[in-house]
């Protein structure tokens, strides 16, 4: 265990360092305590072997936890204000700057995924100033999960705790919004699917799909998750019908899983090994949903595994903070305000002369791709949408590229063009209509 005081001194072989320990953080006041009873040194030497120093430290320090026991185990299921299992790498001329590199270009890339995490999508194009405020000082404290160096390179995992109240006034004072609320925990069951494959390829396959899930920090997310296996009980008729919207299938995986809140994320690969398919559907704190998004696969599962569980977790915080947009502690602009008017008449007829009196804003080559703004009241309204939109012949390759509270933009192929996807969604209660801006879809 080494223990550095706030502002270590330069040389130190870990001088940005607050707290380092193998496990877990110590408390900030922890450290107020020793620093008070003049027992902290720098650097390797803590406290060499006086045992009567350590009993002292001891001693006092109990008195200190207890006091705050209870905001440590408040904090105990997870800190959004926490990122965890963050790798840091470096290389330098010898192994302490190393170190000292990895530790400081760690902790201000983890400061980077802290501001995504908590803030809107629809407001990071607003976060280019914030982002380059040092993370230094709103560093709470650092522990190690694993760590190894050369004589010139270190990398390790660490997990990095902000002080929230200081990361809450800087956003505060740029006006950014922010959601510091965690959502209900949610089960996430990993599934691979691939059909001809000798039983050892898909164990390895599930393996990879698990692993990558596992190396998320899914404590302390925004979206708190606890992954689940795969049951027996849950056939493949049982998991088609759930990955299609079917409630009786999602009461069985209610049933198995000992709660509503599961979500199932599938992949599987094409016929021809270039491409995979990553599907999730099930119920979230949010309500029920249904994405599926094509990646990249060539042969390497293990960086596309990776990739889908990044975006998955993405989609997951996405979704909970949209659904709380009107709880964040500062609004940003509402993004969709002039370009379509969620209140207006839904299902209004296309301009005079229909799609082709408008020069065309999106592709009309068949199986190309077509961006649409979708309108909604919320949140419930858009998972109709969503599934039905899913639920139309033809429609391939849907993805959402953005998502508010009272809006969305997406992308999706379709075979025709603007005008027979307006005749398909229609069929399926969905109105199609040129905006001023672009294709807008809306519920009828």
């Amino acid at each position: 265990m080494v223990v550095t005081p706030m502002g270590g001194r330069a040389g130190d072989s870990n001088p940005r360092a607050i707290v380092q320990h193998s496990g877990r953080t110590i408390p900030a006041v922890m450290i107020k305590f020793w620093r008070r009873q003049g027992q902290l040194t720098y650097g390797r030497g803590l406290l060499g072997n006086n045992r009567g120093a350590i009993w002292t430290l001891m001693a006092g320090g109990l008195m200190v936890l207890a006091a705050a026991s209870a905001d440590t185990a408040s904090a105990a299921e997870g800190r959004i204000f926490v990122i965890g299992n963050y790798p840091v790498e470096a290389r330098a001329s010898d192994a302490v700057k190393a170190k000292e590199q990895a530790i400081q270009d760690g902790q201000q890339a983890a400061f980077r995924s802290l501001l995504k995490r908590i803030v809107p999508v629809t407001a990071y194009a607003r976060l280019k100033e914030v982002k380059r405020t040092p993370a230094g000082p709103l560093i709470e404290g650092f522990s190690v999960r694993s760590e190894r160096n050369s004589s010139t390179e270190y990398i390790a995992s660490y997990d990095f705790s902000f002080q929230a109240e200081a990361v809450q006034q800087l956003l505060d004072r740029h006006a950014i919004p922010y959601l510091d609320k965690q959502a209900p925990r949610i089960v996430l069951v990993p599934i691979y699917q691939a059909g001809n494959q000798p039983a050892s390829v898909l164990a390895e396959a599930s393996d990879t799909w698990m692993y990558a899930w596992r190396g998320l920090d899914l404590q302390n997310s925004l979206t708190p998750v606890t992954l689940g296996q795969t049951k027996r009980q849950i056939n493949p008729d049982t998991l088609k019908a759930a990955l299609s919207g079917d409630t009786a299938a999602h009461r069985t995986l209610s049933t198995e899983y000992n709660t509503s809140l599961v979500v199932l994320a599938v992949i599987e690969p094409n016929a021809d090994g270039k491409k995979a398919t990553v599907t999730l559907a099930g119920q979230d704190s949010v309500g029920y949903f249904q994405l599926a998004r094509n990646y990249r696969l060539d042969g390497d599962l293990a960086y596309t595994s990776e990739l889908a569980a990044v975006v998955g977790l993405g989609v997951l915080e996405g979704r909970w903070k949209a659904a709380n947009a009107n709880q964040m502690t500062a609004r940003a602009p509402d993004p969709w305000a002039g370009r379509f008017d969620p209140a207006a008449t839904p299902g209004a007829p296309p301009p005079p002369g229909g799609f082709g009196s408008a020069p065309p804003t999106a592709p009309r080559a068949s199986g190309e791709t077509l961006r649409l703004a979708v309108s909604f009241q919320g949140m419930g309204e858009w998972q109709q949408i969503s599934q039905r939109l899913s639920a139309t012949p033809g429609v391939g390759n849907l993805e959402v590229e953005g998502l508010s509270a009272r809006g969305a933009r997406i992308a999706l192929s379709f075979p025709g063009g603007p005008e027979e996807l307006a005749r398909a969604l229609s069929t399926q209660g969905l109105s199609l209509r040129r905006g001023p801006d672009g294709l807008v879809l809306s519920a009828r």
